[in-house]
């Protein structure tokens, strides 16, 4: 029986200066950080300047009024200069709807917001121009925001709502101070009664009134919960993968022990590499149900966030955390040492800012927009953010978040066994070889 080779030993000294250990790790290391600060600070960097199409519901219930002797519809007038704002074009899809329909798409999560034209906004213009009316009042609009959407998307939609109403409001000021004038240089006798307009602020006359439209409840953290939670399961995921890869290396001899200074090792045994990855994708989806079920507990039994439908958030956790930890053993069965950096980037340095969890799609660089269609963090995100802000509903991300985690789930799995199926036929195992003992024994 052979004697196993003697290690060699070696100084410190004389590793720090072997340029095989430090050129690999500066390689990798300085294109993470490179690579990592391109996506992280290259999607975050503009994004008034990369809105593209943020939808904004806009509603008219102006019912119009009679003014000096002929109707005017001034709801309809200031909708049509909003949605045809050349300023805004292609940076906003104006969405002209009824007051039910706004409020299904802010259900929905289909709009970051809403601008409603009351009924009587004709009717509180036309007054400005004439006498004092009983129960007069500036003309006012309503902006409805939607932080169930997204805090940051919604603020961005509030706010364009509220720079267009300015400039509707300038323009309009502009139109009654010059009617006025008209007005005084036709009736000089009636200089000495002013209309109630003359104690208003002509150049911005209307007023605007921000409202909540999908209220999220207190402990929602501003709309941003449903993107943590979402990290949570993708870091189990991804983290539990390399847990439980090292796990059965280490129990199959291929990997030693080391608790503290205390060192083991196995006797090596042989598993192909569609075993090893038929073991671990059994072992990830039964622990997925675990974490997901303590990562649920520790959020909303321990820290007590909103969340009203918890079976149906376990549900979705462990179908996610699952997906997410198979995407990552099918890397590391691809990719070997390296799998876990690409798993990294795959799953959170490309993902996270793709995601629409704090700067919404609309708002992020065209190729953000492109990988957000097919990463996986967004997927998870949109499915979390429609359990806990909108009622589980299909149509707010719900549906779709379920069939990308069901195909991203099918597509891992058909990944890892035609890779290590290919791997094993090409008799590139990764267990040490067989004495001719171990053979008779197998």
């Amino acid at each position: 029986m052979s004697q196993p080779t003697p290690a060699h030993t070696t100084s410190a000294r004389g590793l720090l200066r072997r340029r095989s250990l430090w050129i690999p790790s500066a390689v990798i290391l300085g294109l993470l950080s490179f690579v990592l600060s391109l996506l992280y600070l290259g999607a975050n960097n503009d994004p008034v300047g990369s809105m593209k199409d943020l939808p904004i519901a806009v509603v008219n219930e102006d019912r119009g009024a009679q003014a000096a002797d002929r109707r005017i519809d001034l709801g309809t007038q200031i909708t049509a200069q909003i949605t045809g704002s050349a300023e805004l074009e292609g940076k906003v899809a104006w969405k002209q709807v009824d007051r039910r329909t706004a409020d299904e798409l802010m259900a929905d999560d289909k709009v970051f917001g809403a601008l409603v034209v009351p009924d009587d906004f004709s009717a509180s213009v036309a007054a400005l121009a004439g006498p004092l009316q009983p129960g007069a009042h500036p003309p006012t609009v309503t902006v409805l925001t939607n932080p169930a959407a997204g805090s940051f998307g919604s603020t961005m939609a509030s706010e364009i709502n509220q720079q267009v109403v300015r400039s509707v409001s300038t323009r309009l000021g502009e139109r009654l101070t010059q009617q006025l004038a008209q007005q005084a240089a036709q009736h000089p006798a009636q200089q000495a009664g002013p209309p109630a307009a003359a104690g208003l602020m002509l150049d911005d006359p209307i007023r605007t009134t921000v409202r909540t439209g999908h209220p999220l409840g207190d402990h929602s953290g501003l709309g941003m919960s449903a993107f943590f939670y979402t990290l949570v399961l993708v870091l189990g995921g991804m983290l539990g993968a390399n847990v439980i890869h090292a796990q059965l290396d280490t129990a199959l001899g291929w990997l030693a022990n080391d608790k503290g200074p205390f060192r083991s090792l196995k006797p090596a045994q042989h598993l192909s590499r569609v075993g090893h990855f038929a073991v671990g994708s059994v072992l990830m989806v039964a622990l997925s149900m675990l974490t997901s079920a303590l990562a649920l507990a520790a959020a909303a039994g321990v820290i007590g966030i909103d969340a009203p439908h918890l079976p149906m958030l376990w549900l979705f956790g462990t179908c996610a955390t699952a997906a997410m930890g198979i995407t990552a053993l099918a890397l590391l069965a691809a990719f070997g040492t390296p799998g876990p950096i690409v798993s990294m980037l795959i799953l959170i340095g490309l993902a996270v800012p793709s995601a629409g969890g704090t700067v919404p799609l609309q708002a992020l660089p065209s190729f953000y927009r492109f990988l957000g269609e097919f990463e996986p963090f967004r997927q998870v995100v949109d499915g979390v953010r429609a359990i806990l802000y909108f009622d589980a509903r299909t149509g707010a991300g719900l549906g779709r978040a379920w069939t990308m985690v069901g195909l991203g789930f099918a597509l891992s799995v058909a990944l890892g066994l035609l890779v290590t199926r290919l791997y094993d036929r090409r008799g590139l195992h990764r267990s040490a070889p067989l004495t001719p003992a171990a053979q008779a024994i197998g």
